[in-house]
């Protein structure tokens, strides 16, 4: 009897931590998207490696396995990711198609470069530093950093950029992604995350588990989001050259 627990054991265990260990980079034939979050499920193997032809319960799934994102905001967040399928009355999505300009993807990424400069689908260093540049010299991020870099790389953006563009979703988009990673990677109470952490996913898309980092013990909802996102409005307005001229209530966009 104890033999055969013995041997049941990893059949039962492995599936529940798997997803955290077993990372691996993109092949040559795998799509990635200008999101780092999407990326990162993918290569640890909560979405599919290929990245192709992703399902609801697919993108469902893996939001709420490898980030403890509560099921109902990732339904929310696949109906986004639909609108940039270029197929009609599409069911799926893949990765790249995020990459489309101007849906979801926009101008003044934490770490893409703009569509005018080149591929928004790859992490690029320089942009990075100049996000890393406005969070400061701290060893904690929070709200306020954030909200810095943000409003920072969308100042850049608008100088250095002929066709810089931001529609209401863009935007909207901007303040989820620059929350998520707080959130994600950090502690949602306090609303701080370890800078190490944060970094290193950002440059390698992968979950930093050796570095201590851990799933979420708490689900993360819309309601989370909505909060977070008006606290980094707030504290933009207080920024030079931080203003928010379309008046909106939060609106759940993560930030793909």
């Amino acid at each position: 009897m104890k033999a055969a627990i013995t041997s049941i054991l990893p059949l039962i265990i492995t599936p529940a931590f798997a997803g955290f260990h077993d990372w691996k980079p993109p092949g040559k034939n795998d799509v990635r998207a200008p999101c780092p979050m999407l990326n990162t499920l993918a290569n640890h193997g909560f979405l599919p490696h290929h990245g192709k032809h992703l399902t609801r319960q697919q993108v469902i799934d893996g939001l709420y396995n490898g980030l403890n994102i509560n099921k109902t905001t990732g339904d929310t967040l696949f109906n986004f990711a639909l609108m940039a399928s270029p197929e009609p009355n599409a069911t799926t999505v893949s990765l790249d198609d995020l990459g489309r300009h101007n849906i979801l993807e926009h101008d003044a990424s934490l770490s893409r470069t703009d569509a005018y400069f080149g591929d928004v689908l790859k992490f690029n260093k320089t942009v990075f530093a100049e996000t890393k540049q406005h969070w400061g010299h701290g060893k904690i991020l929070d709200v306020a950093a954030a909200a810095r870099a943000r409003l920072g790389r969308i100042i850049t953006s608008k100088a250095t950029n002929p066709e810089y563009t931001m529609s209401e979703l863009g935007d909207a988009f901007t303040y989820g992604e620059s929350v998520a990673y707080i959130m994600v990677l950090g502690d949602i109470n306090t609303g701080k995350a370890k800078r190490r952490w944060v970094e290193y996913w950002f440059e390698n898309e992968r979950l930093p588990t050796h570095l201590g980092w851990k799933k979420p013990s708490q689900a993360i909802t819309a309601e989370h989001l909505d909060i977070y996102m008006e606290r980094i409005r707030n504290i933009t307005l207080t920024l030079p050259g931080g203003t928010d001229p379309v008046k909106r209530r939060a609106a759940s966009h993560f930030g793909w």
